[in-house]
């Protein structure tokens, strides 16, 4: 089984349940692994047989940029949903969302959500 995998997507995003999050928003991440039939599927060079790394690209620019949650779940669960719908071919797709900015106290580097579905299409 083959993947397409997109790592560090960035968009300026007001996710967050605190009042300086929705008010002065942050940088989030966004991992993406699309997984599906690549070896048997792609056979001519044709990108009619394969999934559009653009495409996909699109469809989570589109999603995180225009949709603000208190929670990143919400944000990782919509996006997923977003991608199964748009890519019937893909098997199976796994997302992450990082958030740099977390307003609590303690010492971390980020905060990473990670959701995967199975498309009932493919």
């Amino acid at each position: 089984m083959g993947k397409i995998e997109i790592t560090n997507m960035r968009f300026y995003t007001h996710n967050g349940v605190f009042a300086e999050e929705k008010k002065l928003g942050q940088q989030i991440s966004v991992d993406v692994c699309v997984i599906y039939d690549i070896e048997h599927l792609v056979k001519d060079d044709d990108l009619a047989t394969t999934i559009s790394y653009a495409a996909v690209f699109d469809v989570i620019e589109n999603y995180v940029t225009t949709h603000d949650f208190n929670l990143m779940e919400s944000l990782a669960n919509g996006t997923l949903t977003q991608l199964l719908q748009a890519f019937s071919m893909a098997e199976e797709i796994e997302l992450s969302v990082k958030k740099y900015s977390v307003p609590i106290a303690g010492v971390f580097d980020d905060i990473i959500i990670t959701v995967s579905g199975k498309n009932d299409l493919a």
